[in-house]
C-alpha cells in the first residue's frame, strides 16, 4: 500500500490513484485500499461504506 490512508484524498499527497481497474465487473481498487464502484459507492479499506451518491429521479434519462 502507498502513503495514501483515509481519508483517500489529502492536501498533501492528492487523491488516491487506482491500482487494479475492472470495468467489466464495476469496480476498481485505489491504492489506499478503497474498493469504488461504477455506481459511486465505496468500499474503504477500515471497512466503512460510501454508499452511491445519486442525482435526483426526475435528471434520469427515460427510455421510451
Amino acid at each position: 500500500m502507498c502513503s495514501h490512508q483515509f481519508p483517500s484524498a489529502t492536501a498533501d499527497r492528492g487523491p488516491a490513484h487506482v491500482v487494479a481497474a475492472h470495468p467489466e465487473q464495476g469496480w476498481s481498487l485505489r491504492c489506499d485500499g478503497a474498493i469504488v464502484f461504477d455506481d459511486t459507492g465505496e468500499l474503504r479499506a477500515d471497512g466503512s461504506v460510501v454508499p452511491p451518491r445519486r442525482g435526483p429521479a426526475e435528471r434520469l434519462a427515460v427510455a421510451a
